[in-house]
């Protein structure tokens, strides 16, 4: 075994692990975490949990420290439900970052692995290629034309070509050319590093970079829903002093100071009915929970508003190749211009990468071997240069000398190939015949020429400056994915646009557009077309195109940006290292997860692990469904607030003692114990609706808590509110002395109301027995549903009622309370009854 063969075997997993305890993970910075107490300390003092406890230690000032004990085992019960909701959501993001942490490709006990870039150490073999982002410093030990941006380092824009160890020349330069830098790109071509320095002993991390971490933006959402909080906060202040006035006016024969404290206490009471403290948990579980749903579908959610995002998506722009077809190119039809196939076949592997990565060049290599021409035939001999391809040339070619003769092999779009071929006004002819014949099987045309100079001096410095001999044309076939016609079909029908993007001519494409449905698919505009338009014209014209053919990288953010002049949602997906920009600049950037660079993977909202369309698709239904649900959580805490607070508002103007409320505080805890996991368990969970992929995209604009929202709460509330507080009066002015059995009989119906509202509130157009029934096997609505009617079971039959101040029921007022619930949830079903017979008319 030689040196280089030892040197090339890597370290060993032993190697590493010790490695790493010395000089510790690849990180330019160290990533502050909070502490569990801190996060415990930021949940008590939320204004909710601070009432709580102004109202706990009243209690023990009235003198009933029995009262203030229950209160304070209630607030605990709170404050563990969000922590534990907190350490959940942490756990899931955490989950999420370790899935969309950067990866890095490393030779460890001679083999090749795939680790997570913190996890290199000093020593090791990294590989890195086309599209990376070098994330530790490295000598080069061996390159294939690898050239890299350093202008993050240098400031230099041009790109820098990097030579081995031992092919590098003595320089003075600061910057090496046989050195790889951190934070760098690589632009072209693959190397092996190996890793010198990490982390902050690197050139990006010495220089002191901005590596720390950007102070994220609050969403759209997160604004709306801080603005309600505030809202109704603000609300609940003024009812506090008004509850708190009307309280002391109404019990002149206590104490100035008994007035004092129950004033106060009727005022908590109804500020902590009125403060709607579940919308950031809400948001935060519904978001979180949502990404972690959809990572397990493939479709990995780097930035949380993302998933909120992706159901107002109206225009999906996507890449042919790969998403929309299967990326399994097999050579279909060969054409030679003289009837000589084999050469034809030899001159095109000849222009193949000698060790190809591209699915195009394989397919090619592979056509090859059936034919008998193996890859030692084609690169036994001496490569003299390439002429590399670009997004501009659109084609490429290596020089060969075979055979004491030299060889020009090349390849690419025929539209570009064809301008360097010296062909007869008839020859040409012929081949674009061919080449529309081709593409309209929906074949993709790669043309094949060949140029033998007569010796080294005579070969052109550029391929443009060669006069090619056309050998003929290769028709490669990528055939769309099996799901890819139906998944178009949902798209159409849920009012949003597909635009293909392509590298193709447009008459391939157009026939890949018209086999899987899409609109609209004979309206093509090429990138030279892009070229000659303004952007005014660019936002006419993709109003009614769906196909952009021989589109470079660089046209996409034109295209985007078009989109979203003219009021779009655009998500577009994209996999090189020019995608980036556009990627960024869309609404929903979507990086391919199996063939994309990690500059495209950091640069979008969401990394596609599988390349499918599909997986596109459903992620956008589930993006309608978790805004959906967001939707039905925020009203159904707006819906089950309005008894609490009216109740709470109520009482004191009817001039009901302090001793005989409907609802002291203890009770108000006692059901935010209900609130909370419904919101956050039970709702987070509904799946999406049947009608969910039938509807229109929802207005950007569109506030999360609608006019309709808020006026379908209130009525289901007040309707909840009338129901709970007129059994609870009617219970009392029959006896004023039995106010425990009126309390127990409105609580009741508030909190079995409570039940059946979620079932109700599931759907805005399935039943409520369709809704459970999609859920009937779900173990966790289940376990929230027995629990809560355990609960109430326990608090109203067991010695607990006497510290609560309720009082058992018999088994009349225990039933009509279930059918008081029943008809205060329930009436919404006959609103749905009669929406779908107008639906069904208009129909």
């Amino acid at each position: 075994m030689t040196n280089e063969q030892q040197s090339m075997k890597g370290l060993t997993s032993a190697e590493a692990k010790i490695l790493q305890e010395k000089h510790g993970k690849n990180e330019l910075t160290l990533q502050k975490k909070e502490s569990f107490f801190v996060k415990v300390i930021h949940i008590i003092c939320e204004p909710m949990f601070l009432l709580l406890l102004v109202a706990a230690i009243i209690y023990f000032i009235l003198g009933e420290p029995r009262d203030g004990l229950i209160m304070l085992i209630f607030v605990v019960g709170i404050i563990s439900i969000d922590v534990i909701q907190e350490w959940k959501t942490d756990q899931t993001l955490n989950a999420l970052k370790d899935l969309s942490a950067p990866r890095v490709r490393v030779i460890r006990d001679a083999n090749e692995i795939e680790i997570a870039s913190e996890d290199l150490v000093p020593g090791d073999l990294m590989m890195i290629y086309e599209g990376v982002k070098i994330p530790a410093d490295g000598i080069v030990v061996k390159c294939n034309d690898l050239c890299v941006d350093e202008s993050s380092l240098t400031g230099e824009a041009e790109g820098v070509w990097k030579v081995t160890l031992e092919n590098a020349e003595p320089s003075k330069d600061y910057w090496r050319k046989d050195y790889c830098y951190a934070g760098t790109l690589v632009t072209q071509g693959s190397s092996i590093i190996q890793v010198d320095k990490i982390g902050t002993t690197t050139e990006y991390g010495k220089i002191g970079a901005n590596v720390a971490t950007a102070p994220e933006e609050l969403s759209p959402l997160q604004i709306q829903t801080g603005k309600l909080v505030k809202t109704c906060a603000g609300i609940a202040a003024v009812l506090f002093a008004l509850v708190g006035v009307v309280t002391y006016i109404n019990i002149p024969d206590h104490t100035f100071g008994a007035r004092i404290i129950e004033s106060i206490l009727s005022g908590i009471t109804l500020a902590m009915a009125m403060i709607p403290e579940e919308f950031p948990v809400i948001l935060t579980v519904f978001l979180s929970m949502g990404a972690w749903r959809l990572a397990k579908k493939q479709s990995l959610v780097r930035k949380l508003p993302a998933v909120e995002t992706l159901g107002e998506v109206s225009v999906l722009c996507v890449d042919k190749t790969g998403t929309i077809t299967m990326n399994k190119m097999t050579v279909q039809d060969v054409w030679s211009i003289d009837n000589d196939e084999h050469t034809l076949c030899e001159t095109m592997g000849l222009a193949c990468e000698t060790d190809a990565y591209d699915p195009m060049e394989k397919a090619m290599l592979a056509h090859c071997e059936k034919m008998g021409i193996t890859k030692d035939h084609l690169f036994s001999d001496e490569l003299i240069t390439e002429y590399a391809f670009t997004n501009e040339l659109k084609m490429m070619g290596h020089v060969w000398r075979r055979n004491g003769n030299i060889v020009i092999a090349a390849k690419g779009s025929p539209e570009r190939i064809l301008t360097i071929c010296d062909l007869s006004e008839t020859e040409r002819e012929v081949v674009y015949h061919k080449i529309i014949e081709m593409s309209q099987l929906g074949l993709r045309v790669i043309a094949v020429a060949t140029m033998n100079p007569l010796s080294h001096r005579d070969i052109p410095k550029e391929i443009t400056d060669c006069t090619l001999k056309l050998c003929g044309l290769i028709g490669l076939a990528d055939p769309p994915r099996e799901t890819v016609k139906s998944d178009i079909a949902i798209c159409n029908k849920a009012g949003i646009r597909v635009v293909m993007i392509t590298g193709d001519n447009g008459i391939t494409a157009a026939s890949i557009a018209k086999q899987i449905g899409m609109p609209n698919s004979d309206h093509i505009i090429t990138g030279d077309m892009l070229n000659d338009m303004t952007d005014e014209e660019l936002c006419e014209k993709v109003k009614d195109v769906s196909i952009f053919s021989r589109v470079v990288p660089e046209h996409k953010m034109r295209i985007v940006k078009a989109f979203k002049c003219n009021g779009e949602i655009v998500a577009m997906t994209g996999d090189g290292v020019n995608d980036a920009p556009a990627l960024k600049y869309a609404d929903i950037g979507i990086a391919m997860g199996k063939r994309g660079s990690e500059v495209s993977r950091e640069a979008a909202d969401l990394i596609l692990l599988d390349d499918n369309f599909t997986t596109i698709v459903e992620s956008v239904e589930d993006g309608r469904r978790i805004y959906d649900n967001i939707r039905k959580a925020v009203g159904y805490v707006f819906t089950i607030h309005i008894p609490i607070a009216f109740a709470s508002l109520l009482a004191p103007i009817l001039s009901i003692s302090p001793t005989n409320l409907f609802l002291l505080p203890i009770h108000v805890v006692l059901l935010e114990l209900i609130i909370d996991p419904t919101c956050s368990i039970v709702l987070e969970r509904q799946p999406a609706e049947t009608d969910i992929m039938d509807r229109k995209p929802r207005d950007k604009n569109e506030k999360i808590l609608t006019a309709r929202t808020l006026a379908k709460s209130l009525l289901q509330g007040f309707a909840i509110f009338a129901a709970s507080f007129t059994t609870y009066y009617i219970m009392l002015l029959k006896n004023v002395d039995n106010a425990s059995v009126a309390r127990s009989m409105g609580l009741a119906i508030i909190m079995i109301s409570n039940l059946l509202l979620v079932q109700v509130n599931s759907s805005d157009y399935d039943f409520a027995f369709q809704s459970f029934k999609r859920l009937i096997k779900d173990k966790v609505m289940w376990m929230v549903n027995i629990i809560s009617i355990a609960g109430l079971l326990i608090i109203l039959y067991s010695p607990l009622n006497q510290f609560l101040k309720l009082a058992p029921l018999t088994w009349i007022q225990f039933i009509s309370v279930i059918g008081i619930a029943i008809v205060a949830v329930m009436w919404y079903e006959a609103v749905k009854l009669v929406n779908k017979l107008m639906h069904s008319k208009n129909k």
